[in-house]
C-alpha cells in the first residue's frame, strides 16, 4: 500500500506530537554534553528523516500541540485529567524538535486550543478536496475515523499502512464508526 496509482499529489501529515512521546518513552535517556536529554530529538528525527528518505513526499506538514488547555477541556472539565504531566526531560528537548523541522525546511502547524490530531483532520480534509492523496503518519488508533479512498495511515515505526480496508478488517466497522467504537473500549 506504499504507493497508489493516482496522479494525484500525495500530502504527508505527521503526528509530530505522538511521535515527541513515542520517542521519548521508546529509546533509553540520552544527554548531550550540557546534559540535555536528547531521546526524544534523535528518536523524532530518525522518524523524520526516514519518512523523508524513504518515501520522498510531494508534501509534508508536521502538527504539534500547542501547551495548554484545548477546546474540549471547555467542554468537558475532565478530558485527560488522568493524564500525567508531561515529564521536564521531554519538555526540553520540544523547542530543539521545532528547530529541527524548521532547519529542514517542513512547514509545522500548531494552535491554541487545538490539539495535532484536531489539525490533521482538518489538513487532511482540506487536502483531500483540494484533489491531493493524504498520509497521516500516526500509530494513533483514533485517528482511523479519517480514512477515505485518498486519505490513509502510515506508521513508520510497524512499517504499516492502513486503508479503509484494513479499518473494517481491524474494527469491523467503516472508518466514520471508529470513533463510536474507540469510545466503547
Amino acid at each position: 500500500m506504499p504507493t497508489t496509482e493516482s496522479s494525484r499529489k500525495t500530502l504527508y501529515l505527521i503526528d509530530g506530537s505522538a511521535y515527541i512521546y513515542r520517542a521519548f518513552f521508546a529509546l533509553p535517556a540520552l544527554n548531550n554534553s550540557k546534559g540535555l536529554q536528547t531521546n526524544a530529538i534523535l528518536g523524532f528525527t530518525t522518524t523524520l528523516l526516514k519518512i523523508l528518505r524513504e518515501r520522498k513526499p510531494d508534501g509534508l506538514v508536521v502538527a504539534f500541540d500547542e501547551k495548554g488547555p484545548t477546546l474540549r477541556h471547555a467542554e468537558f472539565k475532565a478530558y485527560k485529567a488522568q493524564r500525567p504531566p508531561m515529564p521536564e526531560g521531554m519538555s526540553a528537548q520540544i523547542p530543539y524538535i521545532h528547530r529541527v523541522v524548521e532547519a529542514l525546511n517542513i512547514p509545522a502547524v500548531r494552535q491554541a486550543g487545538y490539539e495535532a490530531d484536531d489539525l490533521i483532520g482538518a489538513f487532511a480534509h482540506q487536502a483531500e478536496q483540494a484533489g491531493f492523496d493524504v498520509v497521516i503518519v500516526t500509530g494513533d488508533k483514533d485517528m482511523f475515523q479519517l480514512l477515505t479512498p485518498h486519505v490513509r495511515i502510515y506508521d513508520p515505526v510497524k512499517d504499516k499502512w492502513f486503508g479503509e480496508a484494513e479499518c473494517r478488517e481491524r474494527f469491523s466497522v467503516e472508518p466514520a464508526r471508529v470513533v463510536e467504537i474507540m469510545g466503547l473500549m
